[in-house]
């Protein structure tokens, strides 16, 4: 069954690996894999490393943002352009019907951490001149666009910043999907206010079944399908074990999250977001070829078909129509 993936950290394994075409690499995604799965689309997510990261990495010099970005951009070309054949561009979902109808995946570049706006409309539109489609605001740090998830519940409380407000209005405009994933609890309630069109947590769990802060409470997932959006199933097992220091990621632990989910908020609010290259331990699915576990364990549950192709492909398609 073919399906779409609402974020993977690869092009960062890239940077870090010097790679320039991810046709075959050695970690969880790769183009080869992609095509043998029969995917349909991925979102491919420039991640910007946290400050001091090059002293955990043992780096001789702090990482340039702008020099990062368009390493990682040229990446993401680089691919495309090499395997033009099997994948191309896509920025919206004409893109990707036209490219499914010549035998090509699509590939949409995305944002993970909002700072390289750093405050400024203008870089909105820059940024979506170069491609992207999606940004996730935050990621675990305060930004230009409000604050992230955290176990401080001072911080967790906080919501989005004035120039956040004007930025959700301008990428509501522009066609850039809004991505709660790593928000803070304060900010996913101003997105569900402000957004006038659906916004996704494309890498986020249920936090009742797992309380790490970085899930969707029950209330959550019922306000983002009120909305006509999305939480993309992330696969890190620390998103998915009521034991957060749990190592195993299951296809039982994901139905798990998918049916608390559908019982909230529907069919239509579910998706996949892998996260692959973002995430460790002991994964059952820890590459697209073997995303059909899921799939095979929601039709064994009794879902029919018709369901299985809303949370695999169907459901992202809605809401890159209704906003890109």
């Amino acid at each position: 069954m073919k399906f779409i993936d609402l974020h993977c950290d690869t092009l960062m394994m890239g940077y870090f690996q010097q790679e320039t075409n991810l046709y075959e690499m050695p970690g969880m995604l790769d183009i080869k894999r992609m095509q043998a799965a029969g995917q349909l689309a991925q979102f491919f997510a420039i991640f910007m490393p946290p400050p001091g990261v090059e002293k955990m990495l043992n780096l001789p010099e702090p990482i340039d943002d702008n020099a990062y970005i368009d390493y990682s951009m040229n990446i993401y070309q680089t691919t495309l352009a090499e395997n033009s054949s099997l994948i191309a561009a896509a920025g919206n979902a004409a893109d990707i019907e036209a490219n499914a109808a010549t035998g090509k995946m699509s590939a949409l570049l995305t944002f993970e951490d909002g700072r390289p706006i750093d405050g400024k409309l203008e870089n909105l539109k820059h940024y979506y001149d170069k491609g992207i489609r999606l940004i996730s605001l935050t990621w675990n740090m305060e930004n230009c666009f409000g604050f992230p998830n955290s176990t401080d519940a001072a911080v967790m409380s906080k919501g989005i910043k004035p120039f956040g407000k004007e930025a959700i209005a301008y990428m509501n405009e522009l066609g850039i999907i809004i991505d709660v994933s790593h928000l803070s609890d304060g900010g996913f309630e101003d997105v569900w206010a402000l957004s006038k069109k659906p916004f996704v947590a494309s890498h986020s769990n249920c936090r009742a079944l797992s309380p790490h802060q970085r899930n969707l409470t029950d209330d959550m997932i019922r306000k983002l399908a009120d909305k006509g959006g999305v939480a993309g199933i992330n696969f890190g097992p620390e998103f998915l074990n009521a034991d957060l220091e749990c190592k195993d990621s299951t296809v039982a632990l994901m139905v798990k999250h998918i049916r608390r989910m559908i019982d909230l908020g529907g069919v239509e609010c579910v998706a996949l977001g892998s996260d692959f290259d973002g995430v460790g331990g002991n994964l059952e699915v820890s590459s697209p070829d073997k995303m059909h576990l899921i799939f095979d364990h929601l039709s064994r549950e009794g879902l029919g078909d018709d369901v299985i192709e809303k949370i695999a492909w169907k459901n992202v398609m809605r809401v890159i129509r209704d906003t890109l």
